[in-house]
């Protein structure tokens, strides 16, 4: 019942995806172990957009660490929970909360004996900075308390770049790189603090190359210069190169000659869901405070209010005129969605 549960509600999001974002690109599925314990390391730029497509994309049904603050209602706690995602602890939850971890990482590490699939953010928080931010040393704690009760196990850490073009936009496109999975045991060594150092170093330094990765020093200006030349950043590694290369050495995104047509498609898209559009835009976007959070609500809009929008809006024109023109006006609006959001 519970692998139905998670096929329905990826299957669901991952409908809504498509009508989200204009392009997906995974690159090097192949390299997510399929029957081998795996922790999933990514960097995290896009709130829960950036679990969501791990969720979806990654070919595994995966659980989740997720900031504990969010299971604080017990019927989000409860539907969070079928969704295979735990709750992780952090300073700013109270010192108090932090010994609740120990049975979290205890579960983790009973999950990955069982060749479980976990996800973890390990750079503790989001931001929509094009950089990876320093490695906190959790998912190190996670790897040494499984390997020590099980050595032998053949742990897989699998590094994860996702990368948008404009994380804050609609509709936006986004790529994943999945990097070559990591022989956990081969970093073990005797001296504990020397492994911990090790494995946050290798795990930032491969997240780094599969991401955009600006250094913090004249960021700004970096990233301006970036956005003049109009690189693609759903290619990290070209962009990454063009940084190290002083800027030389770049490619710029072709132009889209279709902006008019597909603005017009847009405004069409905006008068078919007004409903929903009047609560995103007077409603819910002025309450959101952190930019990172923005796509995240955005999404959130889409898979819930405007399906209902659609839908209620069909029955009563079935009512009035009939079948006929209910489903010709469904049809009409995945179309103009669809043109709106592809083109």
């Amino acid at each position: 019942m519970k692998h139905i549960w998670l096929l329905l509600v990826r299957g669901y999001i991952s409908v809504g995806m498509f009508f989200y974002f204009r392009k997906i690109k995974i690159h090097n599925i192949q390299n997510v172990p399929k029957n081998k314990p795996v922790l999933l390391l990514s960097n995290h730029q896009n709130a829960l957009l950036d679990a969501l497509l791990i969720a979806t994309k990654c070919g595994r049904f995966s659980y989740f660490l997720t900031r504990a603050s969010v299971f604080n209602k017990p019927l989000i706690a409860k539907i969070l929970k079928s969704l295979q995602m735990l709750p992780v602890y952090r300073i700013r939850d109270g010192w108090g909360n932090l010994a609740n971890n120990n049975a979290i990482f205890e579960t983790c590490s009973s999950l990955l004996n069982k060749s479980a699939s976990i996800v973890i953010f390990p750079e503790g928080n989001h931001s929509l900075k094009r950089t990876v931010r320093p490695l906190s040393k959790g998912f190190t704690r996670i790897v040494l308390e499984t390997l020590d009760k099980n050595p032998k196990l053949d742990l897989q850490l699998l590094p994860v770049g996702l990368n948008y073009l404009h994380a804050d936009k609609f509709p936006d496109s986004t790529s994943i790189y999945f990097g070559e999975p990591i022989e956990a045991k081969t970093y073990i060594s005797e001296n504990r603090n020397e492994t911990v150092l090790n494995l946050k170093i290798k795990i930032q330094t491969e997240i780094a190359n599969l991401t955009t990765n600006i250094s913090k020093d004249n960021y700004d200006d970096t990233l301006k210069q970036l956005n003049k030349l109009d690189v693609d950043f759903l290619n990290p590694i070209v962009v990454n190169n063009c940084v190290a290369s002083g800027f030389s050495d770049c490619e710029s995104i072709k132009t889209n000659n279709l902006k008019f047509l597909k603005q017009v498609f847009k405004v069409l898209l905006v008068i078919i869901f007004i409903l929903p559009f009047i609560v995103w835009k007077c409603f819910v976007k002025p309450k959101i405070k952190d930019i990172e959070f923005l796509s995240t609500f955005r999404f959130a809009i889409v898979v819930t209010l405007a399906p209902l929008w659609l839908i209620s809006v069909s029955f009563v024109l079935a009512i009035t005129f009939g079948w006929q023109l209910a489903i010709s006006y469904i049809l009409a609006s995945l179309c103009i969605t669809l043109l709106a959001v592809k083109l």
